[in-house]
């Protein structure tokens, strides 16, 4: 079980290059440059230019913001739903139970991204609307996750007593359920960024997700795929930046999910 110290370095480096890069490099995300068209990367524009002459690297730190707040917002608000549903339907059981595995079954009847397309072709796309869109489709794995879960924390002794005794409902989910179920929750969330990230640049790629003069990795790639046989870069890039965050964050999610597996197996 390796420690994923490098991967959070380079997701560490990632999110200070998007955040705080624009404070640092001078460039400009938005200016034309027609006398620079699809200039490969030197000393002027370090990783060249785009098909309008703009300042690749700066567009880089420009959509990254956006790619990691969808990301990151997308993955925290399906994962807090997730635990939620998943939580109440485990704890309850019953009719709650039954409903909750009514409404997962009609979500999982159509594949996610399919789900996910027919959502934003009805709306015009912005950072909080894929932001919604993604998180209300990526919920159920979590929820899932957390109701089996669930069903064998209240098996326990301790809280078979703890409900026989009386003690309030919000008490025995906050102090005892949550702890136990934190390894899964953060688990999820970490997998899910990585998830929502490729979402996004997906639906970018095809045409349906941020619009311009907003940008992200996905939109970024998109806008070099027709001239990717005489301007690698374009899309190579932004490219790099998707595989870093989801390669780093599966790295991540990879370790979390073995400690706990180690513990589980321990207890």
């Amino acid at each position: 079980m390796k420690c994923p110290c490098l991967s959070a370095a380079v997701l560490a480096a990632l999110f200070l290059f998007s955040f705080f890069g624009p404070l640092v490099y001078g460039g400009s995300p938005y200016d034309l440059h027609p006398d620079a068209l699809l200039m490969p990367p030197s000393s002027h524009f370090p990783l060249g230019t785009d098909r309008l002459g703009r300042d690749l690297l700066a567009r880089l730190m420009q959509g990254g913001q956006v790619s990691l707040v969808i990301g990151v917002g997308s993955a925290l608000i399906a994962s807090l739903l997730g635990l939620m549903i998943g939580i109440t339907a485990g704890y309850f059981r019953g009719k709650v139970d039954k409903a909750f595995v009514v409404v997962v079954d009609l979500f999982l009847t159509f594949p996610t991204f399919f789900l996910l397309l027919a959502l934003v072709s009805y709306v015009e796309a912005s950072v909080w609307v894929l932001i919604f869109v993604i998180s209300v489709t990526g919920w159920m794995t979590m929820a899932r996750m957390i109701r089996a879960e669930s069903f064998a924390i209240g098996q326990k002794p301790f809280i078979k007593i703890l409900k026989i005794a009386g003690a309030p409902t919000s008490k025995i989910l906050l102090k005892y359920f949550a702890p136990l179920l934190a390894p899964i929750f953060f688990v999820s969330f970490t997998f899910g960024v990585g998830g929502a990230i490729l979402s996004e640049s997906a639906l970018s790629f095809l045409g349906l997700g941020i619009s311009p003069p907003q940008m992200s990795w996905g939109s970024l790639i998109s806008e070099g795929k027709e001239v990717m046989q005489i301007a690698w870069w374009v899309s190579f890039f932004p490219g790099l930046m998707i595989f870093l965050v989801t390669f780093s964050l599966m790295q991540i999610s990879d370790y979390l999910q073995s400690r706990t597996n180690r513990k589980e197996i321990l207890n």
